[in-house]
């Protein structure tokens, strides 16, 4: 069995569609849903869907006995950053090397970096007058948003476009998407896909 980790600040939607798109998927569950906010509602969505809900805070992100410590104890196989908006510490990064990932909300390299997420990110591709915007699913390095691509798939901005809008349709290439690159990823790990096998249509 391969376990997801997911790892979420803020309301969770991308964390509630990746846990329910594994439900029933015998060689692939989500086993945990760790927060840096107490209140945040995607701990709420993790508990309704019954995944364990692990609150932190930055010491303990940072420290040999705490996060790290728990993912060991979950066996952890891939880390899912699902808007979690800390910067992972090499003591994370270093003991699972190519096995954490982040979704972005535009097409990176551009319009990335710290304090780009969310809404700000649309905002930064309207004002850029982009006429493409879309999601990126990366490896994570110490830096932000600067990890390899794995997969990019685009949307149209059209005009008139306002961040809203535009936020609604990054969300649907979110939902669409995310999961199944993740399948993909894991499935290789376990070598019930070719390593030359595209991702169908989760080319870049």
């Amino acid at each position: 069995m391969k376990k997801i980790v997911i790892f979420a600040s803020g309301s969770g939607s991308n964390a509630e569609n990746i846990i329910k798109y594994f439900e029933g998927n015998r060689k692939i569950r989500v086993v945990a849903l760790f927060c840096n906010r107490p209140d945040a509602f995607a701990l709420e969505r993790a508990r309704r869907l019954g995944v364990p809900g692990i609150v932190f805070d930055r010491e303990e992100l940072t420290s040999a006995d705490g996060v790290s410590a728990r993912l060991r104890v979950l066996g952890a196989d891939l880390i899912v950053l699902a808007g979690f908006l800390w910067r992972m510490p090499a003591i994370i990064l270093e003991e699972y090397p190519g096995r954490v990932i982040n979704i972005h909300p535009a097409l990176l390299p551009a319009h990335g970096g710290k304090g780009m997420y969310g809404e700000r990110v649309h905002e930064a591709v309207i004002r850029a007058g982009d006429k493409k915007s879309g999601i990126t699913i990366h490896h994570v390095n110490e830096q932000y948003d600067e990890g390899a691509i794995i997969f990019q798939t685009s949307c149209d901005v059209e005009p008139g476009e306002t961040p809203g809008s535009l936020a609604t349709k990054i969300h649907a290439l979110e939902h669409a998407h995310f999961p199944a690159v993740i399948r993909v990823l894991l499935e290789r790990q376990h070598g019930t896909t070719r390593n030359n096998t595209p991702y169908n249509k989760y080319t870049t």
